[in-house]
């Protein structure tokens, strides 16, 4: 019985530890412009750790339409940048 709780708290320790590893970083940035017939945004932001990329202005494409909606050109943001198919994508925006 000891063994099985032993086993069980080893168990959810490494599944905490793993989804703090997977969780996902916000990053700050500025939208500079939103293109929404090309399904992209112009972002200037800070330093992406998860994607080794200096801060800079860059363009970014959307993972879903509705968070075209969201962006208005000079607002202030936290987003999640990710490569999704090769292509630099904002996943995440708060």
């Amino acid at each position: 019985m000891k063994s099985i709780i032993k086993l069980a708290s080893t168990t959810v320790l490494a599944l905490t530890l793993a989804s703090g590893v997977f969780a996902s970083e916000f990053t700050k940035g500025t939208v500079k412009k939103v293109d929404a017939k090309a399904k992209k945004v112009t972002l200037i932001h800070e330093e992406l750790k998860s994607l080794e990329m200096p801060a800079m202005t860059m363009v970014f494409r959307v993972k879903d339409d509705a968070m075209l909606e969201k962006l208005k050109e000079g607002a202030n943001i936290e987003f999640v940048a990710e490569r999704v198919d090769g292509k630099l994508t904002v996943t995440e925006i708060k």
